[in-house]
């Protein structure tokens, strides 16, 4: 939420694709005065999104409203939206030809000069850090069977007409690095210790605080902007 936040535009309105319960597209218009549109595929994910809407009141800075759509097939407006966001979306969704039609899909429906806000686990970053646990002899972590992690240089080269590549944030790495390694090793080493996959820990928690560092974050932000 703290990457996207810093890299969203100053004015205008932000598509939240596949935004679930509302919470992500709630975190980023308490930060920003911009008009956010989330849509999800499941209408009870959005009667949820609005019930979390209904109870912050104004507390929000933006303004916010949810509806049901489909990452396939958006009903919205060619170049309507100054910035879109789409937060472990792409993942989930069958192979890379449904996947590049979803990218295709938020990509239309971004205005030119517009930001195009990607937050992915990608098969570069889960490769790099199972290579790192398997130096201290931990077992490979495996991808979920529901989920087809993103090839970033596919992404990159099949979207190159339409999108540039501004940056690629491994915001992630420091953090997974500290869950995924260091807390499995601390564990091994006591006999009392906590869950290792509990991710409200103190552990996890300052974790989530360190500086990011190195590239072994499975889940990355791509910004990319409308060419």
């Amino acid at each position: 939420i703290r990457q996207i936040v810093a890299r969203l535009p100053e004015r205008g309105s932000v598509l939240d694709v596949g935004c679930a319960n509302g919470w992500s597209t709630l975190q980023l218009a308490g930060e920003r005065a911009l008009s956010f549109r989330g849509v999800d595929y499941i209408p009870e994910m959005i009667a949820s999104a609005r019930e979390r809407l209904a109870a912050l009141g104004d507390r929000l800075q933006g303004s916010v409203e949810f509806d049901v759509g489909d990452a396939l097939a958006l009903d919205e407006p060619d170049e309507a939206y100054d910035a879109v966001v789409c937060i472990r979306v792409i993942i989930n969704l069958g192979d890379w030809t449904e996947q590049l039609g979803g990218l295709g899909e938020c990509a239309r429906v971004l205005r030119r000069g517009g930001v195009f806000l990607l937050s992915e686990a990608t098969i570069q970053g889960w490769s790099r850090l199972n290579d790192l646990r398997r130096e201290w002899g931990l077992p490979d972590i495996a991808m979920p069977s529901f989920n087809n992690y993103l090839d970033e240089e596919r992404v990159i080269a099949d979207l190159g007409d339409r999108l540039e590549l501004v940056e690629i944030v491994d915001f992630a790495s420091s953090y997974y690095v500290g869950t995924r390694l260091l807390k499995p090793l601390l564990a091994l080493a006591s006999p009392t210790h906590p869950g290792v996959a509990d991710p409200e820990s103190e552990f996890n928690r300052w974790c989530a605080s360190l500086p990011a560092a190195g590239d072994y974050g499975t889940q990355k932000l791509f910004v990319f902007r409308k060419l």
